[in-house]
């Protein structure tokens, strides 16, 4: 669907789980209040990110998703389009592209990139399942190229990091806790 794009980074997520939750992993990921939970160092990258941007009109509507560039959805075959790629959640800046049993990718394009970030739900060899996540990414022109190479070293060693703690994070506040099997002699509380 995305040859053009280039993968720019794929993680592992702490998302231990059974077989039917990439939901859930959505959710973890874009139904928070992140770069709030995050390190204060990241959050301040997070916000003078969106500050430069405006400032530089590279969010501008104009450089963005069927201005700049068309979507990806545009790119699906129809006949195995998903009837929905939403997921019902705020996506902000990103927008949905499909959502399927195992997998969800949502893109984002601006004047300087246009990027996928995937989200996968995939076996972890141990008999369960975890997510997986990876950012591909097409730089527009000379300006994405700067603008990619420019984030990398912020990009690898604090945001990233600090996203897949928060996730972690939230994954565990909503992992439900495993329930002892109670014996006769044991009788059970509520």
């Amino acid at each position: 669907m995305a040859p053009d794009f280039a993968v720019e980074d794929v993680w592992s997520l702490p998302t231990p789980g059974g077989p039917d939750e990439l939901p859930r992993l959505v959710e973890a990921i874009f139904g928070g209040e992140f770069p709030q939970g995050a390190p204060r160092l990241v959050g301040w990258l997070w916000e003078a990110r969106w500050k430069l941007g405006g400032l530089l009109h590279w969010d501008d509507p104009g450089g963005g998703l069927e201005a700049r560039v068309p979507s990806l959805r545009d790119r699906i075959p129809a006949d195995e389009l998903p009837a929905s790629g939403d997921p019902g959640l705020d996506l902000d800046p990103f927008s949905p592209v499909y959502l399927l049993g195992d997998e969800f990718a949502a893109e984002l394009a601006n004047r300087t990139v246009h990027a996928i970030m995937h989200l996968g739900w995939v076996p972890d060899g141990d008999g369960g399942y975890r997510g997986q996540m990876a950012v591909l990414v097409k730089p527009n022109g000379v300006l994405g190229w700067l603008y990619m190479t420019g984030i990398k070293p912020f990009r690898r060693y604090l945001v990233y990091p600090a996203l897949l703690g928060y996730v972690g994070k939230r994954w565990q506040a909503t992992t439900p806790s495993p329930t002892r099997p109670t014996t006769a002699a044991e009788p059970a509380t509520g």
